[in-house]
């Protein structure tokens, strides 16, 4: 048994990073597992909040948690920044992508924006990628995204 605990504390491993916001709850920015990262769902929230800050660019709300802004747009730039820095901070890149799920809160209202934005950051790199609407998400954020990566 010691033999296996050691091998699989080789092939697997947990990933955290002060660069990026903190999960919503007890679970890791990424995880490794031979050679793909795994990353948790990730959304807009500056880098060092947590779920009770209201720290989303693009956002602000009253004190009823109703809209006084919006810009999905800067949302959108947010989240994959963020992807971007968890990534890098697990030893993989932008490049290593290779499969994107991606939550939307309104499919209708900020698709078009967020198909226009993932065209530039995505460039060169095209992984796969799915698109879901959802009803909500557990912070007020429009936008949230699961990925899969290769790392060397």
């Amino acid at each position: 048994m010691r033999i296996f605990a050691r091998y699989k504390k080789r092939i697997m491993s947990k990933i955290s990073t002060q660069k990026a916001p903190k999960p919503v709850g007890l679970y890791p920015h990424a995880r490794k597992v031979g050679n793909l990262l795994f990353l948790s769902g990730v959304g807009p929230r500056v880098a060092g909040s947590d779920a009770t800050d209201s720290e989303v660019p693009g956002l602000k709300l009253d004190k009823n948690g109703n809209f006084i802004e919006f810009d999905f747009e800067a949302q959108c730039r947010s989240v994959f920044d963020n992807v971007k820095v968890i990534l890098e901070a697990s030893g993989s890149s932008w490049d290593q992508l290779v499969d994107v799920t991606v939550f939307l809160v309104n499919m209708k209202r900020d698709f078009h924006t967020y198909n226009r934005i993932y065209a530039e950051y995505f460039k060169e790199n095209q992984p796969c990628r799915t698109t879901v609407e959802i009803s909500s998400l557990p912070t007020p954020i429009a936008i949230e995204l699961k990925c899969i990566a290769t790392i060397d």
